[in-house]
């Protein structure tokens, strides 16, 4: 029997082994090796362990393909993607020939958790793909190679000490890098210790990664403000892995002590009907946190103030209660005045585990001290009613007066309030009389009610005064008559002929409107037929015109009646003018502006023929007569014109030169051209009269005398010859006319050069040069260097013939080295 038994017990041994090495062949077999399906690759993934230590390289696989034919030497295996010759590089290789696929390196799962890597089979001797491409996959097994780590290692948070039990506000993340949803990365929280450790802190755990803080018991700042808690995290991985962080609780103060007074009673004085800001303080004690809301005092009264005569506030600064007084207090009804008095925080009172003790309460004391009463009205308010207008010495009223602790015999009234000085006050018996007429309509009239103020006052010490204010109601009467809202109305002549004229009355109901309209003068004819009262009844009237009107200005006198017949009379002034936009007269226009085009032309086609006319005349005076072209004006230069000339124009065809380069030299002017012309005589004749007078004199550039010798003086007298003037100023036609401003222009920017000499000779020679009322200024003859400057600044310049030049030689180098340039220059000119 114990034989059959060992039989039976190897014989299941055998069975099991079996059954493990087959099961393990074929793990082996999914992992490793590559079935064929149609000559198709068909792979299973691959599987490493996360960092696994080697030894490198390590096989992880084998690769055949059926369609080889088993003939390694005509086929060889390559693989790329991840890992390969893609990042991460080098983690995985194949041997080309055997098809065995080799693991490199470890890899971190976290970092890279799946490879995807193509393979193929090529032929050596070609290099093309014996099959289609095809890929495997390797994933990375997880291990536990990483602790559960905390968002933040340290936090920190306030929490109130009034804080229920339940949850804190502090929340806890933790993460693990792990693969998810497996052992490594669940992670359990807990409380490894707290400091101090009651009340008991602990950790709910809301999910794998998120937690809070919960309270068990209450929290008293005054035995601890602050709080440390370690925290405990743990993976369920193998080997477990874990790690910690610490959380500070700071409590803030809450409301946990009940102010209480510093004192059990109160006492204070106040007088007798008076108000007051500040009768008492009352000062209380609060173990709580100052300047906080659990420390804050609010007072309030709880007996004793049934009449709200006093109120209490709270000073921010010293937390006292300050007691006022907003409503006097009668001596004669009140003597003392207890008050009971409460106080509380502003933030409600948090009691842990028991209930909430009363708030504390003081009695106060308030002692009322008589003082002088002033007398007092009856009535504080009198009514009266009376017609307006009526006449002064009217007696309005006789007030009553009551005083407690005065003699009503002695009490003095006055006026204290009236605008206008209406009335009048006797100062024993108080008597009040108008001394002017109540007018209705008066600007201190407001809603027909005149408002008096009187005073009452007593032979108290210190004196006092109580007022009364009596309201005096007007009753209307028919005092004012209806006149025109607005005297000055505007008729559009343009748009409409009627126009509405408002009217007014001050008096009320049935004293004004509706009125009745009419024209003020019945016997002016021209009044009724221009215009007409349509309609002539009710608040406004409409103003007819019965034909057309002139735009101006007009006067209406009107009639107005209103329902008791009076009549006011009034003149109405209406503008009939053309309108634009809302019953606004047009504004007048320029009077081109309002002229039309036909206007305008036909006064432009005037001015235009005006114009004409003017030019002709002046045309047809040129023809006539040859005038000198005056200077111009801004050169200073006055010319000769010669009148009454009607000799025959210059018979010389060629154009004026002013600087000819061959001719005779008249100063810096050019003489040769006047040889190509011949003046004619009647202009000759003028001239040579006109020089025998001694009155045409030039000096200088435009003298017409020849130069004498180089050396000697110039003559202070010569003549102009009278060709050289006409030759420079004219070129006349065969009729006549004048045709020489180009030649003109030229020549006077020239003459504008020497005009200052000239005028200086032409005064010279008229006083002669010995005239003897100027015997100071005398002629003073320049050195003549046998040639106008051509510089006039340096023409001022006189030189002395006595001087001596000798210092000519004794100058610089750089003058000497001028001077040989400038002769030079000089010699040359003198040769051309």
């Amino acid at each position: 029997m114990r034989t059959i038994s060992l039989l039976l017990l190897v014989s299941v041994s055998a069975a099991l082994e079996s059954h493990d090495r087959s099961h393990s062949v074929s793990r082996r077999a999914k992992r490793e090796l590559l079935l064929r399906s149609k000559r198709r690759w068909v792979l299973s993934t691959i599987e490493i362990v996360e960092e696994d230590p080697g030894p490198y390289p390590k096989e992880i696989s084998k690769m055949f393909n059926t369609k080889t034919n088993g003939i390694q030497a005509n086929h060889m295996y390559r693989i790329r993607g991840m890992g390969v010759n893609e990042e991460p590089l080098g983690v995985f290789s194949i041997d080309k020939e055997s098809g065995v696929v080799f693991a490199n390196k470890p890899v971190d799962r976290e970092e890279w958790a799946f490879f995807h890597i193509k393979f193929d089979v090529l032929d050596k001797m070609t290099g093309k793909e014996i099959d289609r491409e095809l890929a495997f996959d390797v994933e990375i097994h997880d291990i536990n190679d990483n602790a559960p780590t905390f968002l933040q290692p340290q936090m920190e948070a306030e929490v109130k000490e009034n804080s229920q039990e339940g949850y804190l506000p502090l929340r806890i993340q933790v993460k693990d890098q792990d693969k998810e949803n497996s052992q490594n990365s669940t992670i359990t929280l807990s409380v490894f210790s707290q400091s101090p450790q009651v009340p008991k802190i602990d950790v709910s755990q809301i999910n794998n990664n998120v937690a809070q803080l919960t309270l068990k018991g209450c929290f008293d700042y005054d035995k601890v403000k602050k709080y440390e808690i370690i925290l405990h995290a743990k993976d369920h991985g193998k080997p477990s892995l874990t790690s910690t962080a610490v959380a500070t609780l700071n409590i803030i103060d809450s409301n946990t002590h009940l102010p209480t007074f510093k004192e059990r009673t109160y006492q204070g004085e106040l007088l007798e009907m008076i108000t007051s800001e500040n009768v008492l303080r009352l000062a209380v004690e609060d173990k709580d946190t100052p300047k906080t809301p659990a420390w804050r005092a609010e007072y309030f009264i709880i007996t004793g103030n049934e009449e709200n005569n006093y109120e209490i506030e709270t000073d921010p600064e010293t937390n006292e209660g300050i007691l006022k007084v907003i409503k006097g207090k009668d001596f004669e009804r009140t003597t003392f005045n207890t008050l009971r008095i409460g106080v509380k925080n502003e933030e409600p009172l948090f009691v842990c585990e028991s209930n909430a003790p009363p708030f504390d309460s003081v009695n106060v004391t308030i002692k009322v001290i008589d003082v002088n009463d002033p007398p007092h009205f009856e009535k504080d308010v009198m009514k009266l009613y009376i017609k307006e207008e009526e006449k002064p010495g009217k007696m309005l009223l006789i007030p009553k007066v009551y005083d407690d602790d005065s003699d009503i015999s002695k009490i003095r009234y006055t006026i204290l309030e009236d605008p206008h000085d209406l009335v009048t006050i006797d100062e024993k018996t108080g008597e009040v009389t108008t001394i002017k007429k109540m007018d209705r309509e008066s600007p201190s009239v407001h809603e027909n009610i005149y408002k008096i103020v009187i005073g009452a006052i007593d032979n108290g010490e210190p004196p006092a005064t109580g007022t009364g204010t009596i309201l005096v109601e007007l009753q209307d009467i028919n005092d004012n008559v209806p006149e025109l809202v607005n005297n000055n109305i505007i008729m559009c002549g343009n748009k409409v002929n009627r126009v509405m004229v408002p009217a007014k009355d001050s008096d009320a109901h049935p004293y004004s409107g509706p009125f009745i309209f009419s024209l003020g003068n019945d016997d002016d004819v021209t009044l009724k037929q221009r215009w007409k009262l349509d309609p002539a009844t009710g608040e406004e009237a409409g103003l007819v015109s019965l034909k057309t009107l002139a735009y101006g200005n007009y006067s209406v006198p009107l009639l107005i009646q209103d329902q008791q017949g009076t009549i006011g009379r009034a003149t109405a002034k209406v503008m009939v003018c053309d309108c634009e936009g809302r019953d606004v007269c047009r504004s007048k226009h320029p009077l081109l502006a309002s002229m039309g085009a036909a206007s305008i032309g036909l006064i432009i086609a005037a001015l235009l023929l005006f114009l004409l006319l003017l030019i002709l005349l002046v045309c047809e005076c040129g023809r006539k007569q040859i005038k000198f072209m005056p200077a111009q004006q801004d050169e200073g230069i006055q010319t000769l014109t010669c009148y009454n000339q009607e000799g025959g124009s210059s018979e010389c065809k060629t154009h004026p030169i002013l600087l000819p380069k061959v001719g005779v030299d008249v100063d810096g002017v050019k003489l040769g051209f006047m040889k190509m012309c011949q003046t004619a005589p009647a202009v000759t004749q003028k001239m040579d009269s006109y020089n025998s007078l001694g009155q045409f004199t030039m000096n200088g550039n435009m003298t017409a005398m020849r130069r004498q010798s180089e050396g000697e003086k110039l003559m202070s007298d010569h003549r102009m010859h009278p060709d050289i003037v006409f030759g420079s100023m004219w070129r006349s036609d065969q009729a006549g006319t004048y045709q020489g401003r180009s030649t003109w222009s030229q020549f006077s920017s020239l003459k504008s050069n020497h005009q200052l000499e000239d005028h200086i000779n032409r005064r010279l020679h008229m006083i002669n040069g010995t005239h003897v009322d100027h015997p100071v200024y005398q002629p003073y003859t320049y050195t003549y260097e046998g040639q106008g400057s051509k510089s006039q600044s340096l023409d001022e310049l006189s030189f002395n013939s006595l001087e001596d030049f000798q210092f000519l030689n004794d100058l610089e180098p750089r003058f000497k080295s001028l001077g040989t340039i400038c002769h030079q220059t000089i010699r040359e000119k003198q040769q051309t």
